[in-house]
């Protein structure tokens, strides 16, 4: 019963919320619902729900509450057997997916040999990746598992970074040893990473090599280059398993050509590989995050709205000085033999 209310009754608050017509008591053992009849039979639902994935060992959390409600209410099949996956324990603590979405990018995993996790930030992408390329180690399934992304500032420029090779790349694979040793017993990572077991590299060092029996991930995709992308995807070899995760919104290349928004048109009827789209339904970070992806979705919507309204009452300018609203001078005019070529 602990378990079930969570931590100051804050998950029995969270199904008063979500059920506002619904009075619940609870007396030792016992739960009393009592209210309006359509409310209290699904709030009820939710109950066993909840009952359930606690009898199965699940932690529960404010997100499991108001996900599994929204299960219920759309018909999508049982939350305890949607959100009771666990795809890896460790210290105690169970990783699994806790959205219809997660869920099913999971199972995308299991079931095709290369996947994209697309998705703003905190839907859970890169975590879920790496924890079922730990399960297949696990399982011994792959023999090792190469963990990679690009090495690109976030809109800063670092400047050359002092130390050897490896100090100079470390800050950017830095998220992936992170998320390693929550998933893993720390003092195991080391050994590992020395014996080649598990590999975490700059995506540059990926060039002429081909990955067999292994299980690869590459992090922050939208930062690579159409011709980086396509180098990638070839690495593949016999056993192995590639997810690519990334979220197009937050592309921090120069010139904002990335490899990740041409595969998607490049592969999609392709067999075998499967695009797993993640919303702002699927964040578990803060609920504020969910909102301010959302505020920004919106706001890119409707500056490429007024673009292409501005496009269509106006033709784009062809030199940079009509761009500044300047006649061209002679030697940018077209010439007779531009007009044959069609310049």
């Amino acid at each position: 019963m602990v378990r079930l209310l969570g931590p100051q009754d804050r998950l029995l608050k969270t199904i008063e919320r979500q059920y506002p017509l619904v009075s619940v008591l609870v007396r030792g053992n016992e739960i009393s619902l009592s209210g309006d009849a359509d409310q209290v039979h699904n709030a009820r639902e939710l109950v066993e729900e909840l009952v359930r994935m606690v009898r199965d060992g699940a932690d529960l959390e404010t997100t499991d509450v108001t996900e599994s409600a929204s299960i219920l209410d759309a018909k999508a099949g049982s939350p305890a057997d949607v959100l009771g996956q666990v795809v890896l324990t460790s210290r105690g603590k169970s990783i699994r997916p806790k959205t219809i979405g997660q869920s099913e990018y999971v199972n995308a995993i299991d079931q095709f040999t290369i996947v994209f996790g697309i998705g703003p930030a905190g839907t859970g992408k890169t975590y879920l990746a790496m924890a079922k390329a730990v399960q297949a180690l696990q399982r011994k399934e792959v023999e090792r598992i190469i963990l990679t992304r690009p090495a690109v500032e976030a809109g800063e420029r670092l400047g050359f970074l002092p130390g050897t090779l490896t100090d100079k790349i470390d800050p950017y694979l830095r998220p992936l040893y992170d998320a390693l040793n929550e998933m893993m017993d720390p003092e195991i990572v080391p050994k590992l990473l020395a014996a080649g077991t598990i590999e975490v590299a700059p995506l540059a060092y990926m060039r002429g090599r081909t990955l067999n029996n292994a299980f690869i991930v590459l992090d922050e995709a939208q930062n690579t280059s159409p011709e980086q992308m396509k180098m990638f995807l070839t690495r593949l070899g016999f056993g192995s398993k590639m997810v690519i995760t990334g979220d197009v919104t937050q592309i921090d290349l120069p010139t904002g050509a990335s490899g990740l928004q041409l595969v998607t048109r490049v592969l999609d009827r392709i067999e075998d590989i499967h695009f797993a789209r993640l919303t702002s339904s699927d964040v578990v970070r803060h609920t504020l995050v969910g909102e301010i992806v959302d505020a920004y979705t919106k706001f890119d919507a409707e500056r490429q709205a007024a673009r292409f309204e501005r496009q269509g009452s106006a033709p784009e300018p062809t030199n940079r000085a009509e761009r500044r609203g300047q006649k061209p001078a002679d030697h940018q005019r077209p010439t007779t033999a531009d007009k044959r070529w069609g310049r």
